[in-house]
């Protein structure tokens, strides 16, 4: 866990962040973004992406952002995310299909509760990834 001198540097951004601009931007997304488009974009991510590079991704993501970086994070996004994120079927479906591609191992040991929360929260799925670095994610 972050100590509280980082959480509080991290906290009045955070707020303002997820109250202010994350629920504006959760708005106009179920406004005016179409349901095609999020399906057609997350069906491209997983048509596309191919597990060579979202491995290379995860590997440069463990390389060059410490874990307590990732642990604040997480820290940050489980306390702070508003309802309305939570609660947006559109948001939670684009959040969910990018988070089934985010291995375990790139979790910090203490900010494994967090990562269940927030898993629970957005219905990321559990089962797509096998562990391991030259594993493809979903293979």
């Amino acid at each position: 866990m972050p100590s509280k001198a980082k959480r509080s540097i991290l906290e009045p951004p955070a707020k303002f962040v997820s109250e202010k601009v994350l629920s504006l931007e959760v708005k106009a997304v179920e406004k005016y973004v179409p349901d095609r488009l999020l399906l057609l974009f997350i069906n491209a991510l997983d048509k596309r992406a191919s597990p060579k590079r979202i491995n290379s991704i995860i590997d440069k993501i463990e390389k060059y952002i410490s874990a307590n970086v990732r642990a604040s994070l997480l820290a940050v996004a489980d306390e702070y995310v508003p309802d309305t994120v939570a609660n947006s079927r559109k948001v939670s479906t684009v959040i969910a299909g990018v988070g089934k591609y985010i291995p375990d191992r790139l979790i910090p040991a203490e900010s494994a509760d967090k990562w269940s929360s927030l898993k629970i929260k957005f219905s990321i799925p559990t089962l797509l990834i096998k562990e391991g670095k030259d594993t493809p994610p979903g293979g």
